[in-house]
């Protein structure tokens, strides 16, 4: 295979490759690195390749084995809620950059996964392949664990092929998936299996939430929120659960003559993890623009945002094709609006 034919095979599989390190890692940087250290391995182990597996099992191979090597002996990336008890809303924090935090992914960059096999406890992940509650539950499980479920469940490899990937045996690997499985139970919320893909439903009330948002409107805010809400804002450690905390926490933000004043907000639908989303951007006091704050997941449950997780990073917004400062004219586009 000479480098032109090699760089084909690279960019046939880079999304695919993209979304496994994803999920093993959890974080869209990281990924991005590791589909590139994936290609330079396989690049100088060329020679060596003898075709006795498909090149994509190949790739898939060399790509998990990097990322486990990245793993080892590393702290499970996490969301806020998932490290301590909420959060008091007059207590303040900083951010902590020294946590691991889980981060979002664009959907216009995901690739859906191969069919899954009937199989008894298969349906414990079912349409969950990328939602940041699955991404959040894959973290509570050890790294070659992680491997094994995802290859066997997510990409529907049979257990030997499984095995072969993992340098391990069958038995082994059917093992390794009885754990993992029972450890998602534990961690996936109670009715994950009712989230499918958002509604239009659904995306009226984001829409409603927008406009709230935007106005600095705290009761149309409160009146969008179910009473167990909960609200997350990596990088900061903090957290709230209930309407009450979340609508405390807005009233000392929004308030003009407050030394916590934010801002303004402008807020872009956009699609991530199969969620629903959006991206926020601030004008701050003396500013005459709003530029990028975050990118928040929202999850709508009854006609009422039942969780929002806020990723304050504006790195993140040319991930998904987003300008850093607010403008008008914003694309159509998979990489900015739900389907």
């Amino acid at each position: 295979m000479d480098a032109d034919e090699f760089a084909a095979l690279a960019e046939q599989h880079r999304r695919e490759l993209r979304v496994h390190c994803y999920r093993m890692l959890g974080s869209f940087d990281e990924a991005e690195d590791l589909v590139q250290e994936t290609f330079l391995r396989a690049w100088r182990a060329i020679d060596g390749f003898e075709g006795r597996s498909t090149p994509r099992a190949w790739l898939y191979k060399i790509a998990t084995n990097a990322c486990l090597d990245v793993l080892a002996g590393r702290s499970r990336r996490v969301l806020p809620h998932l490290r301590t008890g909420p959060s008091d809303p007059r207590t303040p924090q900083e951010p902590r950059e020294d946590i691991p935090w889980l981060q979002p992914f664009p959907d216009h960059l995901w690739e859906p996964a191969a069919p899954v096999d009937a199989e008894p406890d298969a349906e414990v992940i079912a349409g969950e392949t990328i939602e940041l509650a699955f991404l959040a539950a894959l973290q509570h499980l050890p790294p070659r664990q992680r491997a094994a479920l995802l290859l066997r469940d997510l990409l529907g490899w049979p257990a030997q092929q499984v095995a072969r990937q993992l340098d391990t045996g069958v038995a082994s690997v059917n093992s390794a998936l009885q754990r993992a499985r029972a450890t998602l139970r534990e961690h996936l919320p109670e009715r994950r299996l009712d989230w499918p893909s958002p509604t239009e439903a659904e995306r009226a009330v984001l829409r409603k939430y927008i406009e709230a948002m935007e106005r600095a409107d705290l009761a149309a805010v409160g009146a969008l929120l179910a009473e167990d809400v909960r609200t997350t804002m990596p990088p900061w450690p903090l957290w709230f659960q209930g309407r009450d905390a979340v609508v405390a926490a807005l009233t000392s933000s929004w308030d003009t003559s407050s030394p916590d004043y934010v801002g303004r907000f402008r807020m872009h639908p956009i699609a991530a993890n199969h969620q629903l989303a959006v991206a926020g951007y601030v004008q701050r006091p003396g500013d005459d623009e709003f530029r990028a704050f975050a990118i928040s997941l929202v999850r709508v449950e009854h006609d009422l945002v039942a969780e929002a997780h806020a990723f304050h990073d504006p790195a993140l917004f040319p991930l998904f094709g987003l300008p850093g400062t607010w403008t008008d004219e914003f694309p159509v586009s998979s990489a900015s609006q739900h389907g």
